[in-house]
């Protein structure tokens, strides 16, 4: 997959979005406005593959229009925190990945609408109308507060701007909330569950090195580790340094750090960024 990705990035990175988080987070503004103006004009913006197919191809665009929730004080709050996120993933994946995620969420979540609209036809033997209050941006959202997880799991984030916790536990209760709506929801909201999450899916598992857990790897990292408290460095001396975060074996003993083959120069990695961070090209 990353190859793949380095490949399309070579090739039409250009034309990536720079910013496209603020773009998104704008487009959710003009959403918020037209809906309070004239609440009616909700019914025509959502995702609902029966109108599509009758001319009303505007919703394949204004369905990413509509805002989560229609509360000012949640939009206000939930515009900042996204814009961070997507902010400091766009920082470490670089613009183009960072595109190919969002995009791939809209478009994952489009293929998800018309597939059940499919299905719910050949099973009930009639169109079925009113699917827009499943398949929205909430998941596509909850995409990338999972990929900043993943990227960044010590980061620590104030609950109700009060209570400090670790992204990584944030993300568990955001994983069992999803559990349960998979539980709780149809067949159609279990469908728009997966098909909108599934750039995470791609992400997480196209990233993961999953010779880590070989009994192999398992054995060169205790002798790596002995070796490494055998020829400890004194004080204040690093012998790693991550290149996007900066983070060294002083801050956490447990991290691991390689060099990037296909990166032009001296540039290590922690294990957090060796999958994900965009490669360095002298030329």
């Amino acid at each position: 997959m990353n190859n793949l990705l380095n490949k399309m990035e070579r090739k039409i990175g250009r034309y990536a979005i720079p910013n496209l988080i603020l773009w998104l987070l704008a487009g959710y503004a003009i959403g918020f406005t037209l809906v309070y103006v004239n609440p009616e004009i909700f019914a025509f913006m959502t995702l609902e593959p029966y109108y599509i197919l009758k001319g009303q191809i505007w919703r394949l665009i204004t369905w990413v229009l509509v805002p989560p929730d229609t509360g000012v004080l949640f939009i206000v709050i939930m515009m900042l925190f996204y814009y961070q996120l997507g902010q400091s993933l766009e920082r470490t994946w670089g613009t183009f990945r960072f595109n190919v995620y969002i995009f791939g969420g809209i478009i994952f979540t489009v293929i998800g609408a018309f597939l059940w609209y499919i299905i719910s036809y050949a099973i009930y033997g009639a169109p079925t109308v009113g699917m827009g209050i499943y398949f929205t941006t909430y998941y596509i959202n909850m995409a990338i507060f999972l990929a900043f997880a993943v990227c960044y799991p010590e980061m620590q984030v104030l609950l109700y701007f009060i209570i400090p916790i670790k992204m990584k536990w944030l993300a568990g209760v955001y994983v069992v909330m999803l559990v349960f709506s998979m539980i709780q929801e149809g067949w159609a909201g279990r469908v728009a569950i997966v098909m909108s999450l599934l750039n995470f899916f791609v992400f997480y598992f196209s990233t993961r090195d999953f010779r880590r857990i070989s009994p192999k790897e398992i054995h060169r990292r205790q002798t790596f580790k002995s070796q490494m408290r055998q020829s400890a460095p004194r004080a204040g001396v690093t012998k790693h340094k991550c290149a996007i975060c900066g983070r060294t074996e002083l801050d956490d003993p447990n991290l691991e750090f390689r060099f990037c083959s296909k990166c032009e120069g001296n540039y290590e990695y922690c294990q957090d960024h060796l999958f994900t961070h965009q490669h360095v090209y002298r030329s």
